[in-house]
C-alpha cells in the first residue's frame, strides 16, 4: 500500500540502496527506482536531494528528501507499519538498533579492506571480517533471524552486504560458509524470500563490478 510518489535514487550494487528496495518489497510499496551514475556526473536530483555526503542512496517520498540507509529503512517502517521490521517490544528494538549500528560500522568496511588490498590480502583484514561475521553470528544465536523467527530490520540492513561476499572470497581465498557457517545457513534462509532473492543483484556480476572498481583506483 503506498502512500504518495515514492522515488528512490540507486545504484545497482550499492547494498545501501538495496537495504531501502528490500525494505519497500517488504512493505509493498509501489516505487521508482532512478540510477545515478556515480562516476560519470552525479545529477543535479542527487546534489539538491543530498547536498551534505552527495551519494545514494535517497528516498524521495513526496518530494521531500530522506538520506543515509538505515535512516531510510526505518523511515519505511514507520510510514508502512504493515508488516513491522522493528519489534513491539522496546528493549528488543533498542537490540535491534545496537546491530543494525554494529553492522554499520564494521562489515563494509571490513569488506573494503579485502577488496581494496594490494597484492595477497592480509590475515589481518581477513580476520578481522570473519570475526565480525562470528560477532554477528553469536547476535543470531540459535534463531532463524536475527529478530526470532521473522524477518526483520537487522536482517534488511545486513543481507545486502552479502552480496559482496563472493568478491570477498575470491580476493581473500576463503570461503563465508567454512568459517561461518551458521551466518551461511542465515544468509540462506534469507534467500528464500522473494523480497531478498528478486532484488540482490548475482555476487559474481558484483565481483566484476569491484574489479572494474579496482582498476579505476589502480589496484593491482
Amino acid at each position: 500500500m503506498s502512500k504518495g510518489e515514492v522515488v528512490l535514487l540507486d545504484c545497482w550494487a550499492s547494498p545501501f540502496c538495496l537495504r531501502a528496495k528490500i525494505a519497500l518489497a517488504e512493505k509493498g510499496v509501489e516505487y521508482e527506482a532512478r540510477a545515478q551514475n556515480l562516476f560519470g556526473g552525479k545529477s543535479d536530483l542527487l546534489l539538491k536531494s543530498n547536498p551534505i555526503y552527495k551519494k545514494v542512496p535517497v528516498l524521495l517520498h513526496d518530494g521531500k528528501p530522506l538520506c543515509e540507509s538505515t535512516i531510510i529503512v526505518n523511515y519505511i517502517d514507520e510510514t508502512w507499519p504493515s508488516p513491522p521490521l522493528l519489534p513491539s517490544c522496546a528493549s528488543e528494538r533498542a537490540k535491534a538498533r545496537f546491530w543494525s549500528d554494529f553492522i554499520d560500522k564494521k562489515v563494509f568496511d571490513a569488506v573494503c579492506n579485502i577488496w581494496k588490498s594490494k597484492g595477497e590480502v592480509p590475515e589481518t583484514a581477513k580476520n578481522e571480517f570473519i570475526e565480525i561475521l562470528k560477532q554477528l553470528e553469536g547476535a543470531l544465536g540459535e534463531k532463524d533471524f536475527f529478530g526470532g523467527d521473522s524477518f526483520g530490520f537487522v536482517d534488511v540492513i545486513a543481507i545486502p552486504l552479502t552480496c559482496w561476499f563472493y568478491a570477498v572470497e575470491k580476493f581473500g581465498g576463503f570461503k563465508v560458509e567454512n568459517e561461518c557457517p551458521k551466518f551461511s545457513a542465515w544468509m540462506n534462509k534469507c534467500m528464500q524470500r522473494d523480497s531478498v532473492a528478486r532484488i540482490l543483484p548475482d555476487p559474481e556480476k558484483v565481483y566484476e563490478f569491484v574489479i572494474t572498481l579496482r582498476n579505476m583506483f589502480g589496484i593491482e
